[in-house]
């Protein structure tokens, strides 16, 4: 199979949305009057991002989840996105399941597949994103302030969950590992919130590295440092406290609440007067949000506990280079 073929037979679909689709030098994107164009792009590494036993379907849909969850962070609408793509071959037994798992998240928000690139090497994944907001409307990291609370959406830590079991340093039911590893090969973006949140949160980012990692995107960019509970904390895993068969400690359970990474939720802040308008857009969006905090002075992020007493931090969070 050669590389027009391959592209001709998987990814060339016609134009919808854009005034010019794939199969000319560039595509061509319009925008609508008083939008600005949102971009963002993400590379998935075999090896590094996922492992080589991933079902082609699921990394198809987790390669435009995660360029997808940049978007929802920013309160973006997807309009399309370019593909590059390197395999060491071109088989149709892994490109059909691959291109069926993409396809079907890119049709799930609209979101048009407009062009890329195919070459020959080790397998490695690059999407390149494009959406629209109102100019001026971007939720941003440098928007934080002091005494806004400070929230996540739906479950974070069940990815990381999976990945030690993966490693061998962790057994756990069947049933458990199964919904953990749905958690990390199919995360849902939360695109609909993002634009729910327009206007309401005065920062976001989406939890890629960790938890705490990202958050302090967030703190750098607005001066601000952070106080989170960690009794909450710890029941933002999917995973319930008590199942039989699964030894995970509560410090356990809170490594991977924050710092282990690949969750792709949102975290973010709004003003304390806007918890109303928070549940609102949870509501509108139908995506669960817990408030795990709150934005204070300073520059760090101290942990408490249930009696309201400073945890040692030592989290980390991941790094491509570290």
């Amino acid at each position: 199979m050669g590389e027009f073929e391959l592209i001709e037979r998987f990814f060339l679909r016609p134009a919808r949305r854009a005034a010019l689709g794939g199969g000319d030098d560039c595509a061509l994107l319009a925008v609508a009057p008083g939008m600005q164009l949102a971009i963002s792009c993400d590379m998935l590494v075999e090896g590094r991002h996922f492992l080589s036993t991933v079902d082609p379907q699921w990394l198809g849909h987790k390669a435009l989840a995660v360029n997808l969850s940049d978007l929802a962070a920013c309160g973006a609408q997807p309009l399309a996105f370019s593909l590059a793509l390197a395999m060491p071959r071109a088989e149709a037994a892994w490109l059909e399941p691959f291109a069926r798992g993409l396809l079907a998240l890119a049709d799930a928000h609209d979101c048009e597949l407009i062009g890329g690139d195919t070459t020959q090497g080790p397998l490695n994944i690059c999407i390149t994103v494009f959406g629209e907001v109102p100019a001026g409307g971007a939720l941003l990291r440098s928007g934080a302030r002091v005494g806004d609370d400070l929230y996540v959406s739906g479950t974070v830590g069940d990815a990381r969950l999976a990945l030690e079991v993966f490693r061998g340093g962790l057994s756990v039911p069947q049933e458990v590992f199964a919904q953990a590893r749905a958690r990390m090969e199919q995360p849902a973006p939360r695109v609909a919130l993002g634009i729910a949140l327009r206007g309401v949160a005065s920062a976001a980012i989406d939890v890629s590295d960790g938890l705490l990692g990202d958050l302090r995107h967030i703190l750098k960019q607005s001066g601000v440092g952070a106080c989170i509970q960690t009794e909450v904390a710890v029941t933002l895993m999917a995973t319930p406290l008590e199942v039989p068969g699964l030894e995970l400690s509560t410090a356990q359970r809170l490594d991977y609440v924050l710092a282990g990474g690949d969750d792709y939720e949102l975290l973010f802040t709004a003003p304390h007067e806007g918890r109303a308008a928070v549940q609102a857009a949870a509501a509108q969006s139908a995506t669960a949000v817990t408030r795990i905090g709150s934005i204070e002075s300073g520059s760090s992020v101290r942990l408490l506990d249930r009696q309201g007493q400073q945890m040692p931090n030592s989290y980390g969070s991941f790094d491509h280079f570290a």
